[in-house]
């Protein structure tokens, strides 16, 4: 049976027992694969509808795994943490980190919206437009009839 162990802020401990398509996810990262920029770890890539995880679902994509049946995956190659989730057993303990959900309706923390070039050039083009039209009613409005 799947259940919690314990959560702490975004660090979440689960249990997940090994179903016939094994956990049911892929990983990414670790020293020799970076993921993630300065950051080593390992980070859950994909997650299979009828695995183990997917039918849990706790587990999310870009979540980070920082440890599976107590050992710790900081410092360890992509080879050899795909080698302990292949010999975890049937009944696993993950502990992970959740990934951050994005800030919603301006927190103190957020970042300015950054928007391509195109958009800002539809944008500079909508306004030209519209002070083109204010200009051309104005001017015929104010116009003096002789």
């Amino acid at each position: 049976m799947n259940g919690s162990l314990r959560s702490t802020d975004n660090v979440v401990d689960m249990k997940l027992k090994r179903g016939p398509a094994g956990l049911g996810f892929n990983i990414v990262g670790g020293v020799d694969q970076q993921y993630v920029v300065n950051d080593s770890g390992i980070y859950v890539s994909k997650i299979k509808e009828d695995g183990a995880a997917g039918l849990d679902g706790r587990l999310q994509e870009g979540d980070k795994i920082l440890a599976i049946n107590g050992v710790q995956l900081e410092d360890l190659t992509h080879k050899a943490a795909v080698d302990l989730f292949r010999m975890a057993g049937e009944d696993v303990e993950l502990r992970i980190l959740k990934k951050s959900p994005p800030h919603m309706n301006g927190t103190s923390d957020s970042q300015p919206e950054h928007h391509s070039p195109v958009f800002s050039l539809g944008l500079l083009l909508a306004l030209a437009g519209a002070a083109a039209i204010f200009s051309f009613i104005y001017t015929r409005h104010t116009r003096k009839h002789f």
